[in-house]
């Protein structure tokens, strides 16, 4: 019988608490596949907790796919092979967008769903503005070196210390590269790997990545999907050296990429010395049911996961930091090669965005930015609920970042019925625009909600109603 002495959760939430001890079983061997965990309300009677406890629990362990359920059957413990040889890596040396172009919004628009910028009324400015006078008042010396080419230690120390709070990431600040946006990342990441390598995307995807790699003059690959992520039999057909991933909100199709998936890529990754993961976490800080899912770099004990993410989802798209996390290898090898460079970020900004998170006021703000964006969500969802549509669309991937997928049921192809939507002021791009190679999915659109306010959502979806002819 399974059970849990529910007194060592300690400070711990009872709920994370059950979590972790049943993933943790899971992972050891203790609970095997396809075993059947107990029914929720009997196991919360056991342990002495609350019906919504184990649900919470279990919803956890669920979306990061430790576990699957069967209809009428109950949960069950799904197939994973966690074991990935580790391997010893050479000592640190001791010394220290959003995903489209931005699009304007026109005034006879009703609605923008394609447009993922942020809303600039929700932008901390008097914050920002207190902290940088005061910057500019006590750092004048530091404000004039030169930061090292990572970046400030101070802003290294608190994404470290962040990262840690947040995703469960154990970093040394020695890890961490700061640069200016994403794309100049991406670049430093094909100058330290080797142009010779080959490049993999995910298709569909974010198509501005493969542009910078082909750009770059690197062989570039579209990897297509299926239901679990990225597939491991084509990055072996197509001899991919660098796969790219989003797997705790896959862009566009808003996938989460089970635990069982995650392991097999860290095998694939395993068996070669020039195989990497590069794990781009654009917008995990608004996963809006339980807790963030776990990292790859997290469960990584190879060091072949390197993480990238950006402060443009949770700030501005034009807070142009952007960080990294490499292995430790890479991060000797990035210190030892390139000191010629200089850090692409203003030490001012630098500094100041190392005190926003220091002083736990940037916490503060995702979580209220979190709460705003559930509730705009929300709305969103109830009125498609609540209007004729309500019998014609299925809505997909709603509880990790800011977009789900609307599932349409038209015969109008998705050109035509972006453009019909387009004339009545409501703008909706399809799925399958972000298709490379792969063959597309039809009637599926990517709704972006950030940008949109919440006054106008009834009559876009009215809109959508009408071009549907449902009214």
């Amino acid at each position: 019988m399974l059970s849990y002495d529910i007194k060592n959760a300690g400070d711990e939430s009872l709920y994370h608490f059950l979590y972790r001890s049943i993933r943790n079983d899971i992972l050891s061997g203790r609970l095997e596949a396809d075993w059947k965990l107990p029914s929720k309300r009997p196991f919360a009677s056991q342990l002495g907790v609350s019906v919504v406890t184990v649900e919470n629990a279990y919803a956890q362990l669920l979306a990061e796919g430790f576990i699957y359920t069967q209809p009428r059957k109950g949960f069950f413990v799904s197939a994973i092979q966690s074991k990935v040889p580790a391997a010893k890596s050479p000592p640190l040396p001791e010394s220290r967008e959003s995903r489209e172009e931005p699009v304007l919004l026109p005034n006879e628009l009703v609605a923008d769903f394609a447009d993922n910028q942020l809303e600039v009324s929700n932008f901390p400015f008097s914050t920002w503005a207190k902290i940088t006078r005061r910057i500019l008042g006590e750092r004048q010396k530091d404000l004039l070196k030169r930061s090292p080419n990572c970046g400030v230690r101070e802003l290294r120390e608190a994404i470290a210390q962040m990262l840690f709070d947040f995703r469960g990431l154990s970093a040394d600040p020695e890890q961490i590269v700061v640069g200016a946006g994403s794309d100049c990342l991406y670049s430093w990441l094909v100058q330290l790997l080797g142009f010779n390598k080959k490049y993999g995307v995910e298709d569909p995807g974010y198509s501005k990545i493969s542009k910078i790699y082909r750009k770059l003059n690197v062989v570039c690959h579209f990897i297509p999907l299926d239901e679990n992520g990225v597939r491991i039999d084509q990055l072996e057909e197509t001899c991919t050296d660098v796969i790219h991933i989003s797997p705790s909100h896959h862009f566009p199709t808003g996938k989460v990429m089970p635990v069982s998936r995650r392991y097999e890529l860290l095998g694939w990754a395993s068996k070669s010395s020039n195989r990497y993961i590069v794990e781009d976490e654009y917008d995990s800080e608004f996963r809006m049911v339980g807790r963030p899912i776990p990292s790859m770099q997290s469960i990584d004990v190879q060091e072949k996961t390197i993480y990238i993410n950006s402060f443009t989802k949770t700030l501005a798209s034009t807070v142009r930091v952007s960080y990294m996390v490499l292995p430790k290898p890479l991060a000797q090898k990035f210190h030892d090669e390139f000191s010629f460079y200089t850090c692409t970020v203003s030490n001012l900004e630098q500094y100041v965005l190392a005190a926003y998170i220091g002083s736990g006021l940037y916490e503060k703000h995702i979580n209220r930015m979190r709460n705003l964006y559930r509730g705009r969500r929300d709305f969103l969802i109830e009125a498609i609920r609540q209007s004729r549509l309500k019998d014609f669309v299925e809505i997909a991937g709603q509880d990790a970042g800011l977009h789900f997928i609307l599932k349409v049921d038209t015969d109008m192809n998705d050109e035509e019925f972006c453009e019909r939507l387009r004339k009545e002021g409501v703008r909706l791009r399809a799925l399958s625009d972000y298709y490379a190679v792969s063959e597309p999915s039809h009637h599926e659109f990517v709704v972006n909600y950030s940008s949109v306010p919440q006054n106008k959502i009834p009559l876009a979806v009215q809109k959508i109603v009408e071009v549907l002819k449902l009214g």
